[in-house]
C-alpha cells in the first residue's frame, strides 16, 4: 500500500489529518483547474471550498478503481463548475484570470510563448466548448495523463484523444485565422 493509499483508508477512517495532506496535494492543481473554467478568483475559492467539502463528506463511498485519487477530485470539481454554470449563467472570462494563475511552474509560461503568444491562446481558449476546455486545462495545464482525464471527465480513454484532437486542431485554427488577419 503506497503513501496515498494509506493517507485515504485514514480519512475514509475519519482522520481529518490525512485529509488534510490529501487537500494540500492537491488544493492548488484543483483551484488552478476551477480558476480557469470560472474566470473569478472568488468564485474559484469557494468553489474549491466546496470541491473539497463534498470530497470530505464522501470520502466514505471512495473505492480506488486504479486511477489515481486525483481523478476522483477532477470529477468532484468539474460537476461544481457545471453546477456553478447552472445556477449562475455566467460566462468565463479567461482573459481576466492571470498568468501566473495558470501554471505553478515558471518554464510552463516559457513553452508557451515558445509556440504561440499566452494571450492570443487564452482568448481563443474560450471560445471551444467546455468539454474541449476542460480536456486541454486537464492534459496541458495540470499535466493529467489520459487516463486520469478520462476518469474525471467520465468518458473513455478514446474519447478523450479525440476531444483532445479535435480541441487542438480547432485551437490551431482559430490562432491562425486570427493572426493571419493581424
Amino acid at each position: 500500500m503506497n503513501n496515498e493509499e494509506k493517507l485515504i483508508a485514514k480519512a475514509k477512517a475519519g482522520e481529518r489529518e490525512a485529509f488534510g495532506v490529501l487537500y494540500d496535494n492537491y488544493v492548488s492543481g484543483i483551484y488552478r483547474f476551477v480558476l480557469i473554467k470560472v474566470g473569478s478568483k472568488a468564485d474559484a475559492e469557494d468553489l474549491t471550498h466546496q470541491v473539497f467539502l463534498n470530497a470530505w463528506q464522501k470520502i466514505g463511498r471512495y473505492i480506488s478503481k486504479g486511477f489515481p485519487f486525483s481523478s476522483w477530485l477532477y470529477r468532484i470539481a468539474q460537476n461544481a463548475v457545471i453546477d456553478f454554470y447552472r445556477t449562475n449563467k455566467k460566462h468565463v472570462d479567461i482573459d481576466a484570470i492571470p498568468e501566473d494563475a495558470l501554471s505553478d511552474k515558471p518554464e510552463f509560461d516559457r513553452q508557451i510563448d515558445n509556440a504561440m503568444q499566452v494571450r492570443l491562446v487564452h482568448s481563443t481558449l474560450k471560445e471551444l466548448d467546455q468539454d474541449q476546455q476542460s480536456v486541454l486545462i486537464m492534459r496541458f495545464v495540470n499535466e493529467l495523463t489520459n487516463k486520469e482525464v478520462a476518469q474525471a471527465l467520465g468518458k473513455s480513454e478514446g474519447a478523450v484523444r479525440v476531444i483532445q484532437h479535435r480541441a487542438l486542431k480547432q485551437l490551431r485554427a482559430k490562432i491562425d485565422e486570427t493572426t493571419r488577419f493581424n
